[in-house]
């Protein structure tokens, strides 16, 4: 593990009271102020002159890289430094890949298949990222080779090139003999850098039930897969595992947040409804997802509250009057839709006054607490 400032301090001429104690002579003010930016990697080691040999065996290790980086065309996987997300942040995401048989009667149509797939994402839309083709010298078609050769949607590969990777791959013959060897490598490789278990991981998963599959491959996502590959390709257990990989490789100091615009629900024109909400992706989807099952044409303006949900930027004055006022304004709200009227979430009731003085021109409406008394609300008061 990577050492903190104070674990650096403690081996430092100050904590010691020793000779050269705060002696500046690294650039830094104190030894506490070198300790903490040698543990964000800020500064070299041998900046510091009086560093003990214990120190720097300790230190030398602890930022040792545990897991190392492989390439597949423009895909990343391992590198990764920490065992649990919330101590720093995952890295690299573990890559879904699919390998095709070029020799099978339903090659084309699984090609086609696959690299059309595509279901929106928070920040981006999410697919399949990788191909693997067994038997490529099967294919005899041109034009069907052209077009292996030219698909640019989805990265992909032989299997020849697959297995000339620098990773370490098993297969998924049995959940817990799996299940332990992910977690023993990434725990080697993070804890005791042990250059052994430092390859990525790819676990082969065999076909079976789809159900069983989707389980499995759910827990080797979290603990610890860097790559999986399947022998075959259902949209429905793509569509979960992907969510899931988007929500565990996000960074968790980071909200996750939408851009800030103006969102078009069920064809509008200018005179349909509008509703206002912040950039926070869960009350975003929340909204989105009402807004899009009440089969009634509306509007979502999507105010920038740094990802922050409704109360809480409100709270951290990231939700404003004057904020709503400006991004009114740069989104040309007025140019866009002849509708007056906005309705606000219900828990910011209390900014009615403040948003009628700042925009006049703008009828705003109380809302729903919840996003899902948004449907009856439209019926009983729109």
């Amino acid at each position: 593990m990577e050492m903190s400032g104070l674990q650096i301090f403690k081996y430092l001429p100050a904590a010691k009271k020793e000779e050269h104690s705060n002696c500046k002579e690294c650039g830094c003010p104190t030894c506490m102020a070198f300790a903490l930016k040698l543990a964000k990697q800020n500064i070299e080691i041998k900046e510091c002159p009086y560093i003990k040999d214990e120190l720097k065996e300790l230190y030398s290790h602890s930022v040792k890289h545990a897991q190392e980086t492989v390439l597949i065309g423009d895909l990343k996987i391992g590198g990764e430094n920490v065992l649990y997300r919330h101590e720093k942040t995952f890295i690299n995401r573990t890559v879904l890949a699919v390998a095709l048989d070029c020799s099978s009667h339903n090659f084309e149509s699984e090609l086609k298949k696959i690299s059309e797939f595509e279901i929106k994402g928070v920040k981006e839309n999410l697919k399949v990222d990788l191909i693997i083709l067994k038997n490529l010298k099967d294919i005899n078609d041109t034009k069907i080779l052209n077009r292996v050769q030219n698909d640019k949607s989805v990265s992909i590969i032989t299997l020849e090139e697959f297995n000339k990777l620098e990773i370490d791959i098993i297969i998924d013959e049995n959940f817990k003999v799996t299940k332990d060897y992910l977690i023993t490598s990434r725990t080697k490789a993070i804890i005791e850098k042990d250059e052994t278990y430092s390859k990525p991981v790819c676990v082969l998963m065999k076909k079976g039930n789809i159900y069983e599959t989707c389980a499995k491959a759910s827990y080797y996502i979290c603990k610890y897969a860097n790559m999986l590959v399947f022998e075959d390709f259902d949209e429905a257990m793509f569509s979960t595992i992907l969510r899931l990989r988007e929500n565990i490789y996000t960074d968790p100091q980071k909200p996750l947040q939408v851009e800030s615009g103006l969102y078009e629900f069920n064809s509008p024109d200018k005179n349909s409804i509008v509703f206002l909400t912040t950039n926070f992706a869960l009350t975003y989807f929340a909204v989105a997802n009402e807004l899009d099952g009440a089969n009634v044409p509306s509007y979502l303006v999507v105010i920038p509250a740094d990802g922050m949900s409704v109360l809480t930027a409100w709270s951290a004055e990231k939700f404003t009057a004057d904020i709503v006022s400006r991004t009114l304004n740069r989104l040309d709200i007025r140019d866009k839709i002849s509708t007056r009227k906005i309705i606000i979430p219900g828990l910011l009731a209390h900014m009615i006054d403040e948003l009628k003085d700042e925009i006049p021109d703008f009828d705003f409406v109380v809302g729903t607490n919840e996003a899902s008394d948004i449907k009856e609300f439209i019926k009983t008061k729109c």
